[in-house]
């Protein structure tokens, strides 16, 4: 008898570590989604900026042309595309940048405060997202996960190349 119960108590111990073990992975996975969902975010307020200093400043036709397209592309992409508009507007504000601080042009002070500040919070946005995208590979990449298929039909979260831009 005392076998059997064994048994049975080892059962529901393994039971219960899996389903831990499940449950761990849908929180990192949230993780996932909510840092991707706080990146956008700040991205689409990098975007709004990036027209909005387009629109009150006094670039030349070419920059502002640029900058504008980058903007209104990174804004509107689909997300398939979505990582090469990012870096494409990313490469036009280092342009914005550059020429204010050689005085070729002339912006706002907040306005540049305010870029700066955005690409900041975008930096540590990133690298929360990483963290949380190389943990759930981390997790994933463990037998007990693949064998008992505990991520279910959830996709393996991936890195966007904009990531990486020297922002």
């Amino acid at each position: 008898m005392s076998k059997y119960l064994i048994v049975v108590l080892m059962i529901v111990i393994f039971a219960w570590y899996l389903s831990f073990s499940a449950s761990r992975l849908d929180r990192l996975h949230h993780r996932v989604e909510t840092s991707w969902e706080h990146l956008d975010a700040l991205l689409q307020r990098r975007a709004a900026l990036a027209l909005e200093i387009a629109h009150q400043s006094d670039l030349d036709p070419a920059l502002d042309l640029i900058l504008t397209g980058a903007a209104y592309e990174s804004r509107e992409a689909p997300i398939g595309d979505r990582s090469e508009a990012e870096s494409l507007l990313s490469e036009s504000l280092k342009v914005l940048r550059e020429a204010a601080a050689s005085g070729d042009i002339d912006i706002k002070v907040a306005l540049v405060d305010r870029l700066v500040d955005i690409t900041e919070k975008i930096r540590f946005a990133i690298a929360i997202h990483l963290e949380a995208v190389s943990s759930v590979a981390h997790v994933r990449s463990k037998l007990i996960f693949k064998v008992f298929r505990l991520a279910g039909r959830a996709k393996l979260p991936f890195i966007y190349s904009f990531e990486s831009d020297q922002l």
